[in-house]
């Protein structure tokens, strides 16, 4: 039976990154790693303050279940010992590392689905002004696909001003629950005509019921809104997409299952991160797997990655090594 140890470690930024909350200069996570013999899984996960996540409290609830997953405990069993969350997303994707290790057969073939192929990510502008803000568009103007992080005043200036940076990138805009539904009503048209393709969790979370009344010009997804399958069927009529990130299901395991219900919803996919490691991203990988939109970027944002991490090439991501996980 496997033996569990957990630690946190720190990654610097490659500067200050921003968004409608707050900004932050280093990625905190926890690592949890369990080995059984010569077989050794390890999960990543990005404890997240808004949701209530602490590192500290991160850790000490994945290192209480040491004793269950000694005593057997699987990832269909942690489903029901575990509530969502980034501790139950670092103990899911260790188990499926530990299992595609075991057997000498790779994660995405465990779980029944085609080889991965390589995926092409957007790339993540911070909050800022609308000058920093064109400034770092234009030097990422090569990049096919651009993500804003927007906060509510000054954003049509904000949008304008990438526009006219990378004028041929495609744009997706996040305001992180950062605007009302009357900011909403007057930015989404003319983000219309911005060629802006996608609006992700325009309002609170909670209070987003205004949407469903609401025209939307451009597709709204859903993010904060969304964490598993149990918060579909509050997003039906007000969102066209939702965002897939694994800490919000708590692993692989439910982030597989919601993107299928999901689909069959007729919901659009977006598959994102946390800004964490490539150890966060690999298993996002396999969910990421021709979705509409995916936003795996975080070792982009960092100033050194895992040395056996994910390979970039511009914006493309290959799918990982067995050596980096599964």
């Amino acid at each position: 039976m496997p033996s569990l140890t957990v630690r946190h470690e720190s990654w610097p930024l490659r500067g200050s990154f921003a968004i409608s909350r707050g900004s932050k200069t280093t990625a905190e996570v926890v690592v949890a790693e369990l080995a059984d013999g010569g077989a050794r899984g390890r999960g990543e996960c990005v404890p997240y303050a808004h949701y209530g996540e602490s590192v500290e409290g991160v850790v000490a609830t994945i290192e209480a279940m040491a004793d269950a997953l000694a005593g057997g405990l699987d990832r269909e069993g942690l489903q029901e010992a575990m509530p969502a969350g980034g501790a139950r997303n670092a103990l899911d994707c260790a188990l499926w590392d530990l299992e595609a290790k075991r057997a000498g057969r790779r994660a995405w073939s465990n779980a029944g689905l085609g080889e991965p192929a390589p995926l092409e990510t957007a790339y993540t502008l911070s909050l800022d002004t609308a000058e920093r803000m064109g400034a770092a568009a234009a030097e990422n103007a090569h990049r096919p696909a651009l993500k804003l992080k927007l906060a509510g005043e000054g954003d049509l200036e904000r949008v304008g001003a990438v526009r006219a940076g990378a004028p041929d990138a495609r744009l997706i805009v996040d305001a992180n629950e950062g605007w009302t539904a009357a900011e909403f009503k007057r930015f989404a048209p003319a983000l219309a005509e911005l060629g802006v393709a996608m609006i992700e969790q325009p309002l609170p979370a909670g209070k987003d019921e205004a949407l469903a009344d609401l025209d939307r010009p451009v597709p709204v997804c859903a993010d904060e809104a969304c964490h598993g399958r149990t918060s579909l069927p509050a997003l039906i009529g007000r969102y066209d997409m939702i965002n897939i990130k694994l800490d919000k299901t708590g692993g692989l395991t439910e982030a597989l299952a919601l993107r299928a219900e999901a689909e069959a919803a007729g919901l659009g996919i977006m598959v994102g991160c946390m800004i964490g490691t490539s150890l966060s991203m690999a298993p996002a990988t396999l969910v990421a797997q021709g979705v509409a939109v995916v936003d795996l970027d975080g070792p982009l944002l960092l100033a050194e990655d895992r040395p056996e991490g994910l390979v970039y090439r511009g914006s493309i991501v290959e799918p990982p090594s067995p050596r980096l996980w599964g």
